[in-house]
């Protein structure tokens, strides 16, 4: 197990609905009607442009599903830069099992790795001192891959769920003041950290009295980022939120962001593309 895998029972369960969901009742027609039970085959899984990989974890398990005697071998791990042609792994055994596993384990890859890559991408980006984090705006079902994923590009994750950490936005200022919720939060939750979100200069100023662990600044320009910032005298570290694009990253690093939050990464992310190029002894 590396940092970048996500929990093993939470992928197992993501790759039983997956098979469950392209198997069908019957299992591969095409396959059971063409392919020998007794054929081999082997081949490679394949970078078809330059990227970052993840997944290989979920890639893997769903052929220890469907027939535990496939090989598997993986090349490059989760988070290795990948050149366009780079043989990823090695995939070796009975040929239907192969077969019937190839479009789950692309699917899983290839969404894994476009994720990884798009992170890579805002990382570097970003330079050294601002880091780059996720957002709740995943695939339902799918989380813990996709945090997993953004971890392999270098990323950040925010809260994982609800119960992780405090994050007060406009919404349950509705319902009492930005200093009120600060206080009923840290009263109900000691020890949690506790984040506002500000969209404007007053809620700022709000902020730095409340005294909060962080402060997220919503929709702002890097311009009014580096006014909440010179309101904030340090008194909190700072992230940055909403519609954030890489070509503006830069200008929210000089503006002084601590951290950068980009719902992109996992709602937005390209499929990295990969294919499984098959090496085949003969047919019939």
């Amino acid at each position: 197990m590396s940092d970048f895998d996500p929990p093993v029972t939470t992928v197992r369960d993501v790759v039983s609905r997956a098979l469950t969901e392209d198997l069908g009742v019957l299992g591969d027609l095409t396959s059971l009607a063409v392919i020998p039970e007794s054929a081999g085959g082997g081949g490679w899984f394949v970078a078809r442009r330059s990227g970052v990989l993840a997944g290989t974890l979920a890639a893997s398990e769903v052929f220890t599903q469907l027939d535990p005697s496939v090989d598997l071998v993986w090349a490059f791990a989760d988070g290795d830069r990948l050149e366009a042609g780079a043989r990823i792994g090695r995939i070796d055994g009975p040929l239907r099992a192969v077969l019937a596993g190839e479009r789950s384990a692309l699917n899983l890859l290839g969404h894994c790795s476009g994720i990884a890559t798009l992170t890579r991408s805002f990382v570097d980006a970003a330079g050294e001192h601002t880091r780059i984090r996720d957002t709740r705006k995943t695939l339902p079902g799918l989380r813990a891959l996709e945090k997993a994923a953004v971890r392999a590009g270098g990323g950040a994750n925010h809260r994982e769920c609800l119960s992780d950490a405090v994050l007060i936005k406009d919404n349950h200022l509705a319902f009492a003041s930005l200093g009120r919720a600060v206080e009923l939060s840290r009263a109900r939750w000691p020890g949690r950290v506790i984040e506002v979100e500000c969209d404007s200069l007053e809620q700022v100023a709000e902020a730095k009295l409340a005294a909060p662990d962080l402060v997220l600044l919503d929709n702002m320009s890097p311009d009014l980022v580096r006014e909440s910032i010179a309101v904030l005298g340090g008194s909190a570290p700072v992230e940055v939120s909403g519609r954030v694009e890489l070509a503006s990253v830069p200008d929210y690093v000089a503006a002084g962001a601590d951290y950068i939050a980009v719902g992109a990464l996992t709602h937005s992310a390209p499929v990295f593309d990969i294919g499984l190029d098959l090496e085949l002894a003969g047919k019939a």
